[in-house]
C-alpha cells in the first residue's frame, strides 16, 4: 500500500511539473511510433520461444491458458496499434509544403552568448531568415535587449555592481548597463556544451560582449534584410518610462528598419500601436478564433510548438495568417513543425537546422499500410512456426522419418513403459545362478 501510494504521488507530481516533456514525448511518438511499432511486434516474436517453451511444460491448465493469453492481448494489441497512430509525416506524395524559414531564438545562442551582436551575426551567417530577441527599457529611456528581469545570469553585474544584483535591469541606467561584459558568462557556464567547439577568435569576441541596443540589433537585422521578433517587457511600477515605453520602442523602429520587417508581438495597446505604424506584422502569442485574429488585425501566430496541430495551421494559413513555433531546436522536432505546415520556427541551432533538406521521416498512406500489414504477417507466421515446433518436440514427435528425438538432455530413444511393468529383482550372486531372463519382460532404456 505504502509502495502504490508513492507511485501514485511521484506520478502525480512528474505530471505537473513535467507537463512540457510528457507533451514533447508524445509528440516524438508521432516520429518515431511506425518503427517503434515494428521493433514491438519484432520483440514479439523472439519471446514466443520462451513462451512456448514454458507453455507446453506446464503441469496445470489454468497457468497455461493465462499466460497464452496475455500474449495473445499484447500481441494483438501491437498489431492493431497502427489503427490509432496519427502522424503528419503520412502524407500523399506532393502534398508536402516547403521547409519553415528559421528563425534566430536571441541570436545563435548555441555559437555565441545570447542577445548579443555576435549572436545575432552567427545567426545571420548561419542561414536565418529572422532573429528573435527580449527588449527592456533602461532607467534613461534606452531600449536595450535583455531576456531576464535581472542582469545575473547574463552579465559581470556582480563584479561591478555587487549592491544591486537584486534590481530589475530596467532600473539600471544605459551608462551602467555598458559597463557590464555580456559575453564572459558564456565561456565560464558553457549553457549548450559549445565553447570548446569555438575557435580561438570566436572565445576572444565572445569574451568581450556587451549589453546591445535595440537601435544596435535592428541595425544588424536591416542590412542583412532579416525579420525581427521581440517581446516588449514594460517596467516595473516607478520607472520613469512605465507609461510611454511602447511610443519610446516605436520611435527606435522606425529610425532604424522598415516596420514591415518587424513582428510586434506585445499585445498591450494593439490597436494604439497599429494605428501609429499599420505596417508592423501584428503577431499574437495566443490562440483564438480566426474572428478575433482579424479584428486584432493579426498577421501571424507565435505559438509552443507543444500546441502543434497540422489541422490549426491549415486553418489559420487558408485566411493569410501565419504560424510560427518555438523554441524548436531539434531536427525531429523540425520534421514534425515542416510536415505540420508551419510557416517559421524559433531555434538554438539556426547552424543545425539550415543544413536540413529534407524531413526525417516521410512516407505516404500506402507506404506506412504496407510496412504495418507486412509486420503483422511475417511475425504471425513466425509466432506460429514456434508453437508448432514446440508442441512438436514436446510431443515427441520425429521431425523426420526415421530420426532420434530431442530432448533437453540430448537425444535419447525410449520404449513406452507403463509402472506395473517393472520389475525388481534381488539376488545373491555367492549362493546362486542369476535368474532366468528369459522368463522376465524388463523395460530396456538405452543411452547414448
Amino acid at each position: 500500500m505504502v509502495t502504490l501510494v508513492f507511485s501514485v504521488t511521484a506520478t502525480g507530481i512528474l505530471s505537473d511539473l513535467w507537463s512540457k516533456e510528457w507533451k514533447t514525448l508524445q509528440l516524438s511518438l508521432q516520429v518515431t511510433a511506425p518503427f517503434l511499432h515494428v521493433a514491438a511486434v519484432s520483440l514479439m516474436a523472439v519471446l514466443s520461444w520462451p513462451t512456448a517453451l514454458h507453455f507446453f511444460r506446464m503441469s496445470k491448465r489454468v497457468r497455461q491458458v493465462v499466460v497464452l493469453a496475455l500474449y495473445l492481448s499484447v500481441l494483438f494489441s501491437l498489431y492493431l496499434v497502427p489503427l490509432g497512430m496519427y502522424s503528419p509525416c503520412i502524407k500523399d506524395a506532393g502534398t508536402l509544403g516547403p521547409a519553415p524559414t528559421l528563425i534566430g531564438h536571441r541570436g545563435a545562442p548555441m555559437l555565441a552568448p545570447e542577445n548579443t551582436l555576435m549572436s545575432f551575426e552567427k545567426a545571420v551567417e548561419a542561414g536565418g531568415e529572422g532573429l528573435e530577441t527580449d527588449v527592456t527599457i533602461s532607467y534613461d529611456g534606452i531600449p536595450f535587449l535583455m531576456h531576464d528581469s535581472t542582469l545575473r545570469r547574463t552579465t559581470n553585474v556582480a563584479e561591478v555592481f555587487p549592491n544591486r544584483t537584486h534590481l530589475d535591469a530596467s532600473m539600471f541606467t544605459w551608462a551602467e548597463l555598458q559597463q557590464l561584459n555580456a559575453g564572459s558568462w558564456f565561456l565560464s557556464r558553457d549553457p549548450f556544451g559549445t565553447a570548446s567547439l569555438l575557435s580561438e577568435s570566436d572565445r576572444s569576441q565572445a569574451q568581450n560582449q556587451s549589453v546591445p541596443s535595440l537601435a544596435q540589433f535592428l541595425e544588424v537585422a536591416a542590412a542583412s534584410g532579416k525579420l525581427v521578433l521581440f517581446d516588449l517587457r514594460r517596467p516595473p511600477y516607478g520607472h520613469p518610462y512605465r507609461t510611454s515605453y511602447i511610443n519610446t520602442t516605436l520611435q527606435v523602429i522606425q529610425s532604424h528598419i522598415n516596420s514591415s520587417q518587424v513582428l510586434w508581438l506585445p499585445s498591450e495597446d494593439r490597436e494604439l500601436v497599429y494605428g501609429l505604424d499599420p505596417e508592423l506584422q501584428q503577431t499574437s502569442g495566443e490562440k483564438a478564433s480566426i474572428q478575433e485574429l482579424a479584428d486584432d488585425h493579426i498577421r501571424r501566430l507565435n505559438l509552443h510548438y507543444s500546441t502543434m496541430s497540422q489541422q490549426q495551421i491549415c486553418k489559420y494559413q487558408s485566411v493569410n495568417i501565419s504560424t510560427n513555433l518555438y523554441v524548436i531546436s531539434q531536427p525531429w522536432l523540425y520534421t514534425l513543425a515542416w510536415c505540420a505546415g508551419a510557416q517559421s520556427v524559433t531555434t538554438n541551432s539556426v547552424h543545425i537546422l539550415s543544413s536540413i533538406n529534407k524531413p526525417l521521416f516521410l512516407m505516404t498512406p500506402e507506404e506506412y499500410t504496407l510496412m504495418w500489414i507486412l509486420t503483422d504477417f511475417v511475425s504471425a507466421f513466425l509466432i506460429f512456426a514456434v508453437f508448432t515446433f514446440h508442441w512438436w518436440r514436446e510431443r515427441g514427435l520425429p521431425f523426420v522419418s526415421g530420426s532420434r528425438q530431442t530432448h533437453e538432455n540430448g537425444p535419447y530413444s525410449k520404449f513406452r513403459t507403463d509402472s506395473s511393468e517393472v520389475i525388481c529383482i534381488g539376488w545373491n550372486p555367492l549362493h546362486s545362478d542369476p535368474p532366468a531372463a528369459a522368463h522376465i519382460s524388463l523395460p530396456l532404456v538405452f543411452h547414448p
